[in-house]
């Protein structure tokens, strides 16, 4: 059974326990016969998705919708096989995701070439297709949304980049709540602190576009939400702080991307200054965990962002 937490609204908070303990959630969403997971998880964070049905007493067959934000493998990787699991569900998709989802074979391939087969088969497990009749695609556009209903509970998307292209973001009207995928960072519970929730940008490759998240965000505050509930992990509250706090954020890891952006040992230095920033930070917010325990949560997203960043850098000189 996944550890899975009642949350507000008919919002449920599932840990896919990718990696370790609270780095990744999927959420389930909805009652009276209608729900919807909000992201996948990969194809092994399927078998404890199931396991929360049953524990809840939800019939697979009153799952409507399977709705990853973007398609990163964190994300989007168990789509497939989580539909099979799912005899009515349809899974709703990003229009730039969506061809990734019924042909994952470019997924498969990029992750490949970065982890090496056997890693990527460890960490993401197996990545299967999504039949195109099976695919709803969330026509979102700078100046377009998308609505579903999930029986009565409306549902609104809208076009989210910054952190990728492919991304959207839900709006719950019911909790008054944002499902934000990445696009409004990562904040991990292990960092809570008299002083709030810290929050980190996640630049990971390849798409980063600091302007294009500063907009994201711009209308993601407009509708003055009560929550947000982060893939990484768990719903938030203090919603204009941390808003601030990741533009602040944002701001930060460009400044350090340009000051090593010629140097020879680029990548370390890039993950050097990230990491002795957020180190910073915490140390002045009252971190609650060692320095090295600190290190060790932060390493894999520190490493991932430096080159998210490496990435930008040479886009920026074409």
């Amino acid at each position: 059974m996944a550890y899975c937490r009642q949350l507000n609204d008919d919002i449920v908070c599932i840990d896919t326990e990718q990696h370790r303990p609270q780095m990744a959630a999927c959420y389930l969403v909805g009652g009276d016969g209608h729900y919807a997971f909000v992201e996948s998880g990969t194809s092994l964070s399927v078998p404890g998705l199931l396991d929360t049905l049953e524990e809840l007493g939800v019939d697979r067959g009153a799952v409507d919708y399977v709705m990853p934000t973007h398609v990163h493998l964190d994300h989007a990787g168990g789509a497939g096989a989580l539909l099979r699991k799912l005899p009515n569900a349809r899974l709703v998709i990003h229009p730039r995701g969506a061809r990734h989802m019924i042909d994952p074979s470019q997924l498969i391939a990029g992750a490949t070439a970065v982890y090496g087969s056997e890693a990527m088969r460890a960490t993401y497990g197996e990545i299967v297709s999504v039949p195109e009749s099976r695919v709803i695609v969330a026509d979102v556009a700078p100046d377009r949304d998308f609505e579903l209903l999930l029986g009565n509970r409306r549902l609104q998307f809208i076009d989210a980049p910054g952190h990728a292209r492919h991304h959207y973001a839900i709006w719950d009207e019911a909790s008054r709540g944002w499902f934000t995928g990445d696009v409004f960072g990562l904040s991990y519970r292990e960092f809570d602190s008299e002083g709030g929730n810290y929050l980190m940008p996640t630049t990971s490759p390849v798409q980063f576009d600091p302007e294009a998240w500063n907009a994201t965000l711009d209308r993601l505050l407009g509708k003055s939400p009560a929550h947000v509930y982060l893939t990484h992990y768990g719903r938030v509250d203090a919603v204009p702080e941390l808003a601030r706090d990741l533009r602040q954020g944002l701001v930060a890891y460009q400044r350090i991307a340009r000051m090593h952006a010629d140097a020879p040992d680029r990548h370390a230095r890039l993950y050097g200054d990230l990491m002795d920033f957020h180190l910073d930070q915490l140390r002045a917010r009252g971190n609650p965990v060692s320095e090295a325990r600190a290190r060790e949560l932060l390493d894999i997203d520190v490493e991932i962002n430096a080159q998210g960043l490496e990435i930008w850098l040479d886009r920026r000189k074409d």
